[in-house]
């Protein structure tokens, strides 16, 4: 029998709570960094045991890269890599199960298997996709793109990134509502990657805060990317502490989700910062 576990009540922005680490499994050939490792359902049940005992707190499931440059697949194509997985894993854990799709189809059905956060980069704009979320009942979680993964790259002429970012995910929070999806099952994502210059994606970062003013949790992604590679100079297999540096920046600026290929060392950095933080309290 399919079980379908609850979403945790989200940690509100502001609070003092650790940030909830989700941990990224890619079903898909062609993911930027760990296309092909998991694209069978035994190797995705092995890597969401393996984010479990690191530590992850919920792992977010997705069939269509979104690297820049990709190509979309068809909704069979995304049905086919992500339900199998979607069913193992709620077979086999007891954990929150993402799905990290733009997909109608894929939204109704990964939920009715087991997922309770539909996760997504094109912000529930695809005709049938607003639709599908609210029906599904659902939380979720919109994010801030310009165009789409194939030509978002040259899409990055801000006069305020984080202006536009904030308006943007305000306008979409507003109309999530309207549809009928309460705001303790809204998420919003500022996009790190997507449609931004690496000087803007490190802008966003250092104002992550200004994102407050929306008072929904924030989620963020910067793991492994070329923001990374960027600021450390290393290459794709070597960003593990670059990107943990990033998540935890990210959570002392209010990020209450924290999207993460490296669960144990995420995990181990937020410790650290949560025992400074309790430290003389006593």
């Amino acid at each position: 029998m399919i079980r379908r576990f609850s979403c945790p009540d989200w940690p509100r922005p502001g609070s003092a709570e650790s940030p909830l680490i989700m941990g990224i499994l890619n079903a898909t050939p062609d993911s930027f960094y760990d296309g092909g490792r998991f694209n069978s359902v035994e190797r995705a049940v092995e890597a969401a045991a393996a984010m479990l005992d690191a530590g992850a707190d919920i792992i977010d499931v997705g069939g269509e890269s979104t690297r820049p440059g990709a190509e979309p697949i068809s909704p069979e194509e995304e049905l086919d890599r992500v339900i199998p997985v979607i069913e193992a894993l709620a077979e086999r854990f007891d954990c929150p199960l993402s799905v990290d799709t733009s997909t109608p189809a894929v939204i109704t059905l990964a939920v009715e298997k087991g997922a309770c956060l539909v996760n997504d980069v094109r912000a529930l704009t695809r005709p049938g996709a607003l639709e599908a979320a609210a029906a599904s009942g659902a939380s979720v979680c919109v994010m801030h793109m310009r165009g789409e993964p194939g030509d978002m790259a040259g899409r990055t002429d801000y006069a305020d990134v984080v202006e536009e970012v904030v308006s943007y995910l305000a306008g979409r929070i507003e109309e999530l509502m309207q549809a009928g999806i309460p705001a303790d099952r809204i998420l919003v994502d500022p996009g790190f990657g997507f449609a931004k210059t690496g000087e803007q994606n490190f802008v966003l970062l250092r104002r992550l805060e200004a994102l407050a003013c929306l008072k929904t949790p924030l989620l963020v992604g910067m793991s492994r990317k070329r923001m990374v590679g960027e600021a450390t100079g290393r290459p794709l297999e070597e960003r593990a502490v670059g990107s943990a540096a990033a998540a935890l920046l990210a959570a002392e600026r209010g990020a209450r989700v924290l999207r993460v290929h490296d669960v144990a060392a995420t995990r181990d950095a937020l410790s650290v910062w949560q025992a400074m933080r309790r430290a003389g309290e006593s």
